[in-house]
């Protein structure tokens, strides 16, 4: 991490000077009038977007959540390897992997077929694929993954804390003014305003409050989606077993019993049980039945045969029904209409889903990780509102996957075993799909389609391995100032800017006259680069778009003295130059990111990031007009 860029300042780095007119924060004190934006609910997705805005002080953001405080336990646990490298973004992805369990392998049970009342281990899978990611699958409680959320929101210059207690009831759109257009009523929920109202303008309004949102039934969105009319139960036990795989990740098939998830936690000793109970009728839900713990032990129980659980210690448990919903839009803008959209959903309140794909609280995460730099860019000026609509198209399209595949596999797991499977002469049904959806549940499989965001994929093959529109997938670099060996990925952070890096050709040096010295020189200087167009007097030369080179070469064999002033800006209020912008191949044997990534070694190429980490474009060194022209599209 870089820091004292403004000066020294003794203490923890990651708290932030505080923004001077901030707002007073305090059960006393009163709500704002007005402000740029307001959330609705603290789940992950509304934590992630706060995290994200809390970062610009100069955007007024509010974050309301009708429960008193942060909650302690439950909910869902799966943070997958995309979202992993999103908290790497956030700065906190080490602390998440010291403290997680994580995800190495899935074992596969299934009834023995010379004891078909027992069950037998019938196969394992490495649970992420080698090079998919440089990230862990994690298990964490979602309480904790909240707090540092919270952290980074305490810590930010705007010192963002959430206004607990208070829940929306209504929110209307004023379309005849552009000053604060969407009032929201909200009320208190904990008595101590007497259950009073308020009132608060916003310019913008996301509602993450689950799938009974008032935000979403305020702007006429309803869920829409089926019921597998099946009861399952969740609860975090401690537990002693002779189950020998109770700290891997376990699919468990029995022959008449149903089925067991189990999922290891944190900690070394907690775990999670997903337990199959009964089918319900069409028009029953599963909280009628009055299913307790014990019932959910049970069953677990006879489903484990020959093993059993000792159950110790019931940290939480819940009861639920399988369902798979979607809204048909994920902003206040009817079909047909032509404006720009003033109101938000995300995470549940706009799809729901079955846990066990291990993919709610991710995607509900991605969603707003999409939608916070677009709300940057808009209030900040530096992008038309246009920009908002790109939200629901995109993630629209990624969350009618997700419900598909969810339903899928919800299917395949509560599926019987056929005696092909349990007597091995072909392999299971639910193995195969697992293998087949490595990709998805690991968060990688999202594809933006060409837009204003993402470029068309002429030159695609000067980064074949760097897909237009999927996530930029990091590699192993040295960087070059202090031969320090990382990911470049990982030299991104969840600050709205964008990305450029330049992957230098085999002969290039960086010498006086190379491809990479004309690049850096013409955004540096020339009127139509968008370094130029679209940093303000004042800002730092890369406040807005980041660039940064890899070359072939070495770390001792390149002459930093020699490389263009782009690659050292000057930056902050001391002018310091930043060493951190220049990269070289891993000479160390983890591995040549030219060749990882399917980058031309001859020609080379400069691969434009998004502020949330997606590919927006691949261009030859020289393709000036052409990142001229996309930049223009989106910034002003």
């Amino acid at each position: 991490m870089q820091f004292y860029k403004n000066g020294f300042r003794g203490g923890n780095p990651d708290i932030k000077p505080a923004a001077p007119n901030r707002r007073n924060r305090g059960i006393n004190e009163p709500l704002p009038e007005k402000v740029d934006v307001l959330i609705a609910g603290t789940g992950p997705a509304g934590l992630c977007l706060a995290a994200q805005l809390s970062q610009f002080p100069e955007i007024d953001t509010m974050i309301i959540e009708r429960m008193p405080s942060n909650i302690i336990k439950g909910k869902a646990d799966g943070i997958n390897t995309r979202t992993m490298e999103m908290f790497q973004a956030f700065g906190f992805a080490d602390k998440v992997k010291r403290e997680t369990y994580w995800v190495n392998q899935t074992a596969f049970w299934m009834p023995d077929p010379k004891n078909p009342e027992h069950i037998k281990r019938v196969g394992r899978v490495q649970d992420v694929a080698d090079d998919s990611s440089e990230m862990p699958h994690i298990l964490i409680n979602q309480a904790r993954m909240h707090e540092l959320f919270l952290e980074i929101m305490k810590n930010s210059p705007s010192r963002l804390e959430p206004d607990y207690g208070w829940e929306v009831v209504n929110v209307t759109v004023d379309p005849t003014t552009d000053d604060h257009p969407v009032t929201v009523t909200l009320k208190d929920v904990t008595g101590v305003y007497w259950w009073a109202t308020r009132t608060v303008r916003a310019n913008y309004v996301v509602g993450c409050d689950g799938a009974r949102s008032a935000v979403r039934t305020s702007i006429g969105g309803q869920l829409h989606g089926d019921a597998a009319h099946q009861a399952w139960g969740v609860m975090d036990i401690l537990a002693n077993t002779d189950f020998p795989d109770v700290r891997q990740k376990c699919l468990i098939s029995s022959a008449k019993e149903g089925n067991v998830l189990i999922l290891p936690r944190e900690g070394g000793y907690i775990f999670r049980m997903y337990v199959e109970l009964d089918k319900l009728r069409p028009d029953e839900k599963a909280a009628e039945r009055k299913f307790t713990q014990d019932d959910m032990i049970a069953a677990a129980n006879r489903i484990i045969k020959p093993y059993t659980i000792d159950v110790k210690e019931v940290v939480w448990w819940s009861i639920y029904d399988i369902g798979h919903s979607i809204t048909d839009r994920f902003d206040d803008v009817p079909e047909g209409e032509d404006r720009d959209p003033r109101v938000f959903t995300a995470g549940d309140a706009c799809h729901t889903h079955s846990p066990k794909a291990g993919q709610g609280m991710n995607v509900s995460m991605q969603d707003t990780f999409n939608l916070g730099w677009k709300l940057v860019h808009v209030l900040q000026g530096r992008a038309d509102a246009s920009l908002l609509r790109t939200y629901s198209k995109e993630r629209l399209t990624e969350a009618k996957r997700l419900v598909e595949t969810d339903h899928k596999w919800a299917r395949v797991m509560s599926a019987p075993t056929t005696e092909a499977e349990r007597n091995g002469t072909e392999e299971p049904r639910i193995i195969r799909t697992f293998k087949e959806n490595l990709e998805f549940t690991g968060g990688n499989a999202v594809k933006y389609d060409p837009s204003r965001l993402t470029g068309a994929g002429t030159h695609q093959a000067l980064a074949s391995k760097l897909e237009i529109g999927r996530r930029f997938h990091s590699a192993p670099v040295v960087r070059v100032s202090d031969a320090k060996q990382m990911q470049l990925g990982h030299a991104a952070e969840a600050d709205a800017r964008w990305r450029i890096y330049a992957f230098a050709g085999k002969a290039d040096s960086s010498n006086a006259g190379s491809a990479i010295h004309k690049l850096a020189d013409w955004l540096e200087t020339n009127p139509s680069s968008p370094v130029v167009k679209h940093t303000r007097e004042g800002e730092d030369i890369d406040a807005v778009i980041d660039f940064r080179a890899v070359f072939q070469q070495t770390f001792d064999q390149l002459a930093y003295e020699n490389l263009p002033s782009l690659l050292k800006p000057k930056t902050g209020k001391l002018g310091l130059i930043d060493f951190e912008k220049v990269f070289c191949v891993d000479h160390k044997g983890a591995g040549d990111i030219f060749d990882m990534r399917g980058i031309d070694r001859d020609r080379g190429c400069m691969v434009v990031v998004r502020p949330d980490q997606y590919v927006a474009h691949v261009l030859p060194l020289d393709g000036f007009a052409d990142l001229s022209s996309f930049f223009a599209g989106i910034l002003r």
